[in-house]
């Protein structure tokens, strides 16, 4: 793993924690995206060289929703870059992690990801993030 990639923080209302971010940060989002497939809207921000992703559901049965109606908001994940999401799934798997979805897929950002049950990394859910070549 390169680097912590993002830190993912559930919201209920975008619009609103969008205010809130730009006033603790003092820059504004550089990139709003809604991903589909997961029923999520994503805001970035960037602190420095660190990011940060806001997450809002766009369905009453996504994730973000289920996570924000079992805990509330706060943080809900971390992410980490790697240079290739397949081997550092593979490696993770002999290493005894649970993976969440074997196969990566699209996520936000331009990323291919992939994430970890909780269960095996102490509570902490960590998604895996491999930037996709536009070539």
């Amino acid at each position: 793993m390169d680097k912590i990639e993002h830190i993912g923080i559930a919201v209920k209302d975008l619009k609103t924690s969008n205010l809130l971010f730009e006033k603790l940060l003092g820059v504004a989002s550089y990139k709003m995206e809604e991903v589909a497939s997961e029923g999520v809207r994503t805001s970035f921000f960037k602190s420095g060289p660190n990011k940060i992703e806001l997450l809002e559901a766009t369905k009453e049965d996504s994730p973000i929703a289920k996570y924000i109606a079992k805990k509330g908001e706060g943080v809900h994940h971390i992410a980490f870059a790697v240079e290739d999401i397949r081997s550092e799934l593979a490696r993770l798997k002999k290493e005894g992690f649970v993976i969440l979805n074997e196969e990566p897929k699209k996520g936000a950002d331009n990323k291919l990801v992939a994430f970890l049950h909780p269960k095996t990394t102490n509570g902490v859910l960590v998604e895996l993030c491999q930037e996709i070549s536009n070539g």
